[in-house]
């Protein structure tokens, strides 16, 4: 796959057949409208072409009060697009700027003199240009001027897309794990870096690896233990993740643990992928180190179970 991060170098495409939007989380309703997108461009031999923004356009025009938690980071966004064999993918510089053009030279300046398009699959809702002024019939009264030909994602598609969206990030929000992922198409996942922490875990037969999240602002599932599995450079491992205060110990400080079954290594400093798979339990204090001890213990079968 082509990523292009300068809207200004592209190359020139022929037949683009092309869709544009944020696509976080790239989740089952996302991937519907990926294959019509492939359907088309192998009619016609095309090429398909993903038009997405960073930032996400939310966290520019909204209040931080009303900023949403991304399913995706950018370079995750890119990976997942890449598995499901999109051919390009523009990622436009989304700006206070961006967002105050024209309609008309939305359509002329960016999407007709960029990509220079077949085919466009928008949805039917689509506003773009400066105060959202440009629609699905501007798009269309183009068709001639411009020659390209529109295509109407559904309203049902684009329902089923925003409520799953919300509905997912609900979903991991509680600690609904398997919801999310069955609405996801896959396992949630999220990457740190492994920090030193107090050590704690190892005193009582369950060493952590403490994780320290870099992207602010991707959601992080509620508190509780869970059941994961571990990307360690190419290695896949089981274990189970701790998120929350540790009440036990006295903890005051929110973290993230996870202890990875079977494995003694030094990955201080290196950045690992955890996988969700399922909730186990609510985070709770108990009434002394055994009690916790023996927990852990009844967690790591239940996650090794699962």
């Amino acid at each position: 796959m082509n990523v292009y991060n300068n809207i200004n170098e592209l190359p020139a495409f022929e037949k683009a057949v092309i869709t544009i939007g944020t696509f976080d989380g790239l989740h089952d309703g996302h991937r519907k409208i990926i294959s019509q997108l492939k359907q088309v461009a192998n009619k016609i031999n095309g090429t398909t072409v993903v038009i997405t923004f960073y930032p996400h356009p939310r966290h520019v025009l909204e209040s931080t009060a009303n900023k949403v938690f991304i399913l995706n980071t950018l370079e995750e966004k890119i990976s997942l697009l890449r598995a499901e064999g999109i051919e390009n993918l523009v990622i436009v510089p989304f700006t206070s700027e961006f967002s105050s053009m024209e309609a008309e030279s939305y359509i002329s300046e960016f999407l007709v003199k960029s990509f220079n398009p077949h085919t466009i699959i928008i949805g039917y809702d689509h506003r773009f240009g400066k105060n959202r002024t440009g629609n699905f019939e501007l798009l269309k009264q183009g068709e001639r001027k411009y020659g390209y030909k529109v295509v109407e994602i559904t309203e049902q598609q684009l329902n089923d897309i925003a409520i799953s969206s919300t509905k997912i990030r609900q979903k991991l929000s509680e600690g609904d794990i398997i919801t999310a992922n069955s609405l996801l198409g896959y396992a949630y996942f999220f990457s740190g870096k492994v920090v030193k922490g107090d050590q704690f875990g190892r005193t009582i037969g369950f060493p952590t690896a403490n994780l320290e999240i870099v992207e602010q602002e991707k959601l992080i599932p509620g508190n509780g233990v869970y059941a994961v599995d571990v990307m360690i450079n190419d290695m896949k491992l089981k274990g189970m993740m701790n998120i929350g205060f540790r009440p036990t110990v006295g903890g005051f400080i929110k973290k993230i643990e996870v202890n990875i079954f079977d494995f003694n290594e030094d990955i201080y400093y290196q950045n690992i992928t955890v996988f969700l798979k399922s909730k186990l339990r609510e985070e709770k204090k108990f009434n002394s180190l055994e009690e916790l001890k023996i927990q852990l213990g009844n967690d790591a079968l239940a996650a090794k179970a699962i």
